[in-house]
C-alpha cells in the first residue's frame, strides 16, 4: 500500500520572527517602501502616529498594485524570490528589484500586532487583515484562514496602501528624523520616486548634519542654487557627493567638484557630503544621454568656481569642530601626561596631535590614542625633533634666533648621537652572536643586515631601497630562475644611493669561505641585471672568510668583498670614533 505523500510544515512562529530580524521599526518600514519601489511606484507617503495616540501607520503607493490572482499566488507565497518569476528588473520602468527573500511582507508586524493591506488594479480592490494573535491559534501558518475581499474600483485607480495599527507598545514608536534617514540612502537620490514622511517630502535638509543653502545669479549660466549637508554621522553615507540637476532632472552621478582630487583632503571627510545644485542655464551643455555635462563647457567651469570656495569654506568649519572635539577627548586622556611637559613642548605636543587627527581622521580613538602615546614617549625623552620643528619655524630674517637654535641642535644632535652609537654598540654585539653560530644561514644575515646598511660604512649607508627596479628584478627572477634552478636564486639587495648607482650584495653564511665560484657568480648575477638597468651596479661579497682561489687581482671594477668579522670591527671603530672625537669621551 502507498504511503500519503509527505508535505513541509511552516512553523505559524515564522512571520514573528521573521518581522524581528529587522534592527529597527525604521528599517522595518523601509522594507515596506521597497516593495513599492519594485511595483513601480512614483510616489510614496508615510504617515506616523503622534506620540501618546492610538493614531496607526499608514503606507501609501501609486504603484501597479496586485490583482487577486497576484494576490493569492505570489504575495501570499513566503519565501519565494521574485527575480525567479519576474526577472531582475520591474517591468514597467526597468527598476533593479529590490525585494529578494519574499519575507518582506511581515515587517510591518515588528511595529504592528495588526496589518492591512488593500491595493487596486485593473478596476478590483482586493485586501486582507493579518493578526498576530490569529497566527498564535494555529501550528502551521498554512491553516491561517484570512479573511479576504474583492470589490470593484475605477480602472485608473492602481497602488497599494498598508495600514499598522495596535502598536506595540513595549516599542518606541518610529521615529519620522530616523526614517528620513535611513530611506535618504537609498531614495534621496531618485527623480522618479517621491517620498513624503508626514506631509514632507524627503530633501537634502533631512540629513543630519550642518545644512547650507545658496542662491547666486552667475554671469551666462543665470541662478544658481546650492543645497548641502553635511552629514554629523560617524560612518560616511551610501551616495555622497553633490547631484547637478538641470531643469528639475539629475546628471550624471554626484561629484565633489574637485574637492576629492586635492591630497590634502581626508576622503572620510568627503563621504558626509550630501546635497544638490539646479543650474538650468547648463541645458546646453548635457550630453545627449543626459548622463554627464560636457567637460570642456566654460559654464560648467563657472558653475564649479562658485560651488568649490562654498564647500571648503563649509568643511573647514566642520572638520575644526571634528578636530577640536577630538583633540579635547584626547588631551581628557592623556591629561597628566601632558601637564608634565614643559610648556614649549606641551605647544610642540598640541601641533603634533593635530596632525596626527589630520592623518588619521574618523578613525576611532582606540587606533588614534596608542599613536598619540608613542609621540608623548618621545617628547617625554628627547628634545630632538622639536628643535628640529624650532629651526623649521625660524623665520630666515631672525638670525640671532636662528643662531640659537642651531645651537641647540648642536647639543640635541650630540646627545642623539651617542644614543644611537650605544643602541648601534648593542646591535653589533648580538650580530657577532649570529656570526659565530655555525647554524646561521644566508637568509637570517641577510634578514639582520637588509634594513642595517650603517653597518658596511657612511658610504652603503646612503643607499635608499629602489622599489621600481625590485620589482624589475622580482619579474626577471620568475622569468630565468625556475624549475631545477630555482635553488640558484641569488641572495640579494638591490638599492639605489645618491649618485644613481646601483649596489648588489651577495650575502653567504658565516660558516662560508668565499672562493672563485662566488666571485664569478655574483658578477653573472650583475650581467644579468644590467641588461634591466642603465646605471653601474657595484658588488658586494660577504662571507665567513676568503678561500686561497678568491681572486685579489684582475677582478672586474667595482666588485668588493670583506668577511662579517672585517665588517664588524670596522662597525665598532667607527661608533668608537664617533663617541671619542665628536663627544670627547
Amino acid at each position: 500500500m502507498k504511503a500519503p505523500d509527505l508535505r513541509f510544515q511552516v512553523d505559524s512562529r515564522l512571520a514573528t520572527l521573521l518581522s524581528q530580524e529587522y534592527p529597527s521599526s525604521e528599517r522595518a518600514l523601509k522594507e515596506l517602501i521597497d516593495n513599492a519601489w519594485d511595483a513601480d511606484a512614483e510616489t510614496v507617503s508615510i504617515t506616523l502616529p503622534k506620540p501618546m495616540s492610538d493614531d496607526p501607520i499608514v503606507i501609501s503607493d501609486d504603484g501597479c498594485g496586485m490583482t487577486e490572482e497576484e494576490l493569492r499566488r505570489h504575495y501570499l507565497s513566503i519565501a519565494t524570490d521574485r527575480r525567479s518569476r519576474r526577472g531582475d528588473r520591474t517591468a514597467g520602468k526597468s527598476r533593479s528589484i529590490k525585494g529578494r527573500k519574499g519575507i518582506g511582507k511581515f515587517a510591518g508586524l515588528m511595529a504592528a500586532s495588526v496589518m492591512i493591506l488593500e491595493t487596486r488594479a485593473r478596476g478590483r480592490l482586493c485586501g486582507f487583515t493579518l493578526r498576530l494573535a490569529d497566527l498564535a491559534t494555529v501550528d502551521d501558518i498554512e491553516q491561517l484562514n484570512i479573511a479576504f475581499y474583492s470589490e470593484s474600483c475605477s480602472e485608473n485607480q492602481h497602488g497599494t496602501t498598508i495600514t499598522l495599527t495596535n502598536l506595540h507598545q513595549g516599542l518606541a514608536f518610529p521615529d519620522s528624523n530616523k526614517l528620513r534617514q535611513v530611506l535618504l540612502q537609498d531614495y534621496g537620490r531618485q527623480d522618479d520616486f517621491r517620498i513624503a514622511v508626514d506631509g514632507k517630502r524627503l530633501d537634502v535638509n533631512d540629513i543630519s548634519g550642518s545644512y547650507s543653502e545658496f542662491d547666486q545669479d552667475l554671469p551666462a549660466v543665470g541662478n544658481v542654487k546650492l543645497r548641502f549637508a553635511i552629514s554629523d554621522a560617524k560612518g560616511g553615507l551610501r551616495q555622497p557627493g553633490i547631484t547637478l540637476r538641470v531643469d528639475g532632472k539629475s546628471v550624471g552621478k554626484p561629484s565633489f567638484f574637485g574637492l576629492d582630487k586635492r591630497d590634502d583632503f581626508p576622503p572620510k571627510l568627503l563621504r558626509k557630503l550630501y546635497g544638490e545644485i539646479d543650474a538650468d542655464g547648463l541645458r546646453e551643455h548635457i550630453t545627449a544621454g543626459w548622463d554627464a555635462p560636457v567637460e570642456n563647457s566654460e559654464l560648467l567651469k563657472a558653475v564649479e568656481a562658485y560651488v568649490q570656495p562654498i564647500l571648503q569654506q563649509a568643511f573647514d568649519i566642520q572638520y575644526r569642530r571634528d578636530m577640536q572635539l577630538a583633540q579635547a577627548r584626547l588631551k581628557k586622556a592623556i591629561q597628566a601626561r601632558l601637564a608634565e611637559l614643559p610648556e614649549h613642548k606641551r605647544e610642540f605636543a598640541d601641533r603634533a596631535i593635530k596632525k596626527i587627527l589630520d592623518k588619521y581622521y574618523g578613525e576611532p580613538e582606540s587606533k588614534l590614542e596608542p599613536i598619540v602615546f608613542v609621540l608623548l614617549e618621545a617628547l617625554e625623552r628627547s628634545d630632538y625633533r622639536l628643535l628640529l620643528e624650532h629651526i623649521a619655524d625660524t623665520g630666515p630674517r631672525d638670525v640671532a634666533v636662528l643662531a640659537e637654535g642651531l645651537n641647540d641642535f648642536g647639543l640635541a644632535e650630540m646627545a642623539y648621537l651617542v644614543e644611537q652609537a650605544n643602541a648601534r654598540s648593542t646591535f653589533l654585539s648580538q650580530l657577532e652572536k649570529l656570526v659565530a653560530d655555525d647554524e646561521t644561514t644566508e637568509v637570517i644575515m641577510h634578514r639582520a643586515l637588509e634594513r642595517n646598511l650603517w653597518v658596511f660604512g657612511p658610504e652603503y649607508s646612503l643607499f635608499s631601497t629602489n622599489m621600481t627596479l625590485r620589482r624589475q628584478v622580482e619579474e626577471y627572477l620568475q622569468k630565468k630562475y625556475i624549475g631545477d634552478k630555482a635553488v640558484q636564486r641569488p641572495d640579494l639587495l638591490l638599492n639605489q644611493n645618491l649618485n644613481g648607482e646601483y649596489l648588489l650584495i651577495e650575502f653567504k653564511r658565516p660558516s662560508h669561505s668565499l672562493n672563485h665560484l662566488d666571485y664569478l657568480q655574483s658578477i653573472t648575477y650583475r650581467h644579468d641585471f644590467a641588461k634591466h638597468v642603465s646605471v653601474p651596479i657595484r658588488v658586494l661579497l660577504i662571507g665567513g672568510n676568503r678561500s686561497h682561489d678568491f681572486p685579489s687581482e684582475n677582478r672586474e671594477p667595482e666588485v668588493s668583498a670583506a668577511t662579517f668579522g672585517q665588517v664588524i670591527s670596522t662597525a665598532r671603530r667607527h661608533l668608537q670614533w664617533q663617541l671619542g672625537e665628536e663627544f670627547g669621551r
